[in-house]
């Protein structure tokens, strides 16, 4: 689903397939994924990062679970999880390191149409929604009509909200 350039430069770096069921009916996007969670293999791997242990307590399940659990967890609440961003060149986890000329944008028409029922989308943090706008939103002559909801990061990164109220905020976007 990712736009796949056979072009990539060196030091290029690939987001994950989305964790989706076509029932979805909330997309949650990040940005890009952190080097920890690269490494991993999973999305939000990095320790410190809240999104688990937010989404655990919304939808019920144990943030320390096995990952596919907890990705079972989403899929079963109606919730897919992707990036906005596909691939891209960046130092670190920082999204302020991307650099800007190497984003390319996840495929979301392609996403959309098979994934019929999502009616939110939902923003990790403002730097999943900038890219929204400036490389995703773009290519639509009509922009679906869709509920969009900036949510707080749940990075590490993004320390100046306190977990409880980055948790009241999310519930009222995610729950049920």
């Amino acid at each position: 689903m990712a736009v796949k350039p056979t072009n990539l430069r060196p030091g290029t770096i690939r987001g994950f397939a989305p964790i989706a069921r076509t029932t979805a009916r909330i997309l949650v996007l990040g940005s890009m994924p952190s080097v920890a969670s690269l490494r991993a293999g999973e999305y939000y791997a990095h320790p410190h990062n809240r999104f688990w242990p937010i989404m655990g307590e919304i939808l019920g399940f144990d943030a320390s679970a096995p990952y596919a659990k907890r990705r079972a967890a989403l899929m079963n609440a109606g919730i897919a999880l992707w990036d906005v961003i596909g691939s891209c060149e960046r130092e670190g986890s920082l999204d302020s390191a991307i650099a800007a000329h190497s984003i390319v944008a996840n495929d979301f028409t392609a996403f959309l149409a098979r994934h019929r029922r999502i009616g939110r989308v939902c923003f990790n943090g403002r730097r999943a929604e900038a890219a929204w706008r400036r490389h995703v939103l773009p290519q639509w002559a009509v922009p679906p009509a869709l509920d969009y909801r900036l949510l707080p990061s749940t990075s590490p990164a993004h320390a100046g909200m306190g977990y409880r109220s980055k948790l009241r905020i999310w519930r009222s976007a995610i729950g049920p």
